[in-house]
């Protein structure tokens, strides 16, 4: 999803990089699945400032890349926000999906979409700050969605987290959104596979490179 700010916010606040949703009955915005066993369906994106979906065009490029990654995947979508890339890798088929959304209301719509699409054995919710959820106890995931706020330094930090706190399969894939300028350094053995530009938005996927085994989970966060 997408919620840009270049001032601090809990939110991710829109760009030049897709147009919003159009609106429901009551005046909210509709999030779209674009593939698998929920296509097409509609679900409502909770009323709340510069809360947009990742558009469709982008997630479809994404999935396409991912077609033989996402099916069985453990996935984590880390400041889900609408949680319209964890949603669409449930939807093509990922084993388990868990979203940390640190805005109460939005976590909750994010659960009610899941019960809507009858996911919820497969998705689990967590309302908690990404920041605090990548230094409690991890279990290893095979695809992560990392699309934090812009221009708050907060990508490059999440990227070591999720490298050294044990949070990555041995060969996991990210897929990393951040502002265009940014010049992201992440861990030396992530290998850039593809990337997409739409408005002041980069995109990148990258694959890990297994160095050594995953640390053996301390608990199941998720």
């Amino acid at each position: 999803m997408t919620r840009r700010s270049s001032s601090p916010s809990r939110h991710r606040r829109s760009s030049s990089r897709g147009a919003a949703p159009g609106p429901g009955p009551s005046g909210r915005g509709k999030l779209r699945i674009i593939g698998g066993d929920y296509r097409r369906r509609q679900l409502p994106v909770p009323d709340s400032p510069g809360l947009r979906p990742t558009p469709d065009r982008v997630r479809e490029t994404l999935f396409n890349w991912l077609t033989g990654v996402t099916p069985g995947a453990r996935v984590l979508d880390l400041y889900a926000g609408t949680g319209a890339l964890g949603l669409e890798a449930l939807s093509r088929g990922a084993r388990q999906a868990c979203f940390v959304e640190r805005e109460s209301r939005v976590a909750q719509g994010l659960g009610t979409n899941l019960e809507t699409l009858g996911a919820s054995d497969r998705g689990r919710v967590l309302t908690q700050a990404a920041e605090a959820f990548l230094v409690g106890p991890a279990t290893p995931f095979d695809l992560v969605f990392l699309d934090p706020p812009f221009r708050q330094g907060l990508a490059e930090a999440a990227c070591v987290a999720l490298e050294e706190n044990g949070w990555l399969a041995a060969e996991a894939w990210i897929y990393v959104e951040v502002e265009q300028e940014l010049a992201l350094r992440v861990p030396a053995h992530w290998q850039l596979h593809r990337e997409v530009k739409a408005g002041d938005t980069l995109g990148r996927l990258y694959r890990r490179q297994a160095r050594h085994a995953s640390p053996s989970p301390a608990g199941d966060a998720c």
